[in-house]
């Protein structure tokens, strides 16, 4: 038998780190919402096989994660619909719409670094991408990571080392320029 109480000490206090998630994820504040609704209802639901004592985080990231890759995959097979209202909008409304979920990532981002460093993160490989916001930003250990993603611990650390490096290169004249850092490395 479920006890409510527990699954509300235990999984609810990590919605903040997995709303930022599911934004990167979907680049949509909406379908965000939606991805973080779907991961505690089925979090919810199968409290029962969770393991206490084990990281929760890390199973609602892979719950998450999982739902992401099911509903992508969903929407990939589906036709694509259209309203009857945005039939009749104007062209320049439509665009302006369409332009404002496909940055809204950046404005996110934007709070916590500048152009640059969310121009250059955006550039890297989303396999790169990914590890590097899991660990650096949202704080995740390498095994959480690892749980999250479904790969090895060890490909999670070449990869973190390697998209570091890749910032690094991508950042240097940034921050030379800023005077972060005073000498070539």
């Amino acid at each position: 038998m479920m006890n409510h109480r527990i699954f509300e000490q235990t999984a609810l206090p990590h919605m903040t780190i997995l709303r930022s998630y599911a934004l990167h994820l979907t680049l949509n504040s909406d379908h965000a919402k939606d991805l973080l609704q779907e991961t505690y209802i089925k979090a919810y639901r199968f409290w029962d096989n969770f393991e206490t004592g084990t990281n929760v985080k890390a199973w609602l990231f892979c719950i998450m994660k999982n739902s992401y890759i099911n509903l992508y995959r969903k929407e990939i097979k589906e036709p694509k619909k259209v309203q009857y209202e945005e039939c009749n909008l104007p062209h320049n409304t439509l665009q302006e719409t369409s332009f404002d979920q496909k940055h809204l990532l950046e404005k996110h981002y934007d709070e916590i670094f500048g152009d640059e460093v969310t121009t250059s993160l955006g550039s890297l490989k989303d396999s790169f991408k990914n590890i590097l916001i899991l660990s650096d930003v949202e704080g995740l250990s390498y095994k959480e990571i690892a749980n999250t993603i479904g790969c090895p611990i060890g490909t999670v650390r070449s990869r973190l080392y390697r998209g570091r490096c890749q910032l690094r290169k991508k950042l240097f004249n940034y921050a030379r320029k800023n005077r972060y850092i005073l000498q070539e490395p």
